[in-house]
């Protein structure tokens, strides 16, 4: 079963990659010059846009390690030397991601558009928005969240009140009611 599961994530990693041999080939594919990728790399370096997926190689070397010194607990050392040094091997590709990804901005932006987006995140005001901006994310849902609580208090609350009157009319209309024809019955 825990072989199954390493092959499926194996399978996975080089599907990856595949993709993203795809990707290169969809770049040149499309025409996209050369100033027109540096301007995507330029801004993919501002924004920080890949340094989320720095810990993708380390993590998935790691996932390898504890999987085959599971299965082997004897060959710890030259399983976790042999990991190392071909994750490090590795490393050197991480510009394929930058270059995917570029791909990516460049597909979706025009150079012009990149350039003014680089721009402005090279600005202190840019800067502040990436160092600041998640948190200020974060602020809004809690806002979000305080807002959404009252209006659902609210809500119930109004539901309730017109609700409780509506049927209080309802009563006293059908008590007038009842009352007018036991008069009729009795007279």
């Amino acid at each position: 079963m825990k072989i199954a599961i390493f092959l499926r994530r194996l399978a996975a990693l080089l599907s990856a990659g595949i993709i993203l041999n795809f990707g290169l080939v969809f770049a040149e594919a499309q025409g996209i010059r050369n100033s027109h990728l540096q301007a995507a790399k330029q801004v993919i370096a501002a924004i920080n846009a890949t340094n989320q997926f720095d810990i993708f190689l380390p993590r998935t070397a790691r996932e390898l390690k504890n999987e085959l010194m599971r299965k082997d607990p004897n060959l710890e050392k030259i399983i976790s030397q042999t990991v190392d040094e071909q994750a490090l091997a590795l490393v050197s590709r991480r510009a394929e991601l930058e270059e995917e990804v570029a791909g990516v901005y460049a597909k979706h932006f025009s150079e012009d558009e990149l350039k003014q987006i680089t721009q402005f995140y090279n600005s202190t005001t840019g800067k502040k928005l990436l160092k600041e901006g998640p948190l200020a994310i974060a602020d809004s849902v809690g806002a979000y969240d305080i807002w959404r609580h009252r209006i659902s208090q609210d809500l119930i609350a109004n539901v309730g009140k017109v609700l409780n009157d509506k049927l209080l009319s309802k009563a006293n209309d059908d008590t007038i009611s009842m009352e007018t024809l036991h008069k009729g019955i009795t007279e």
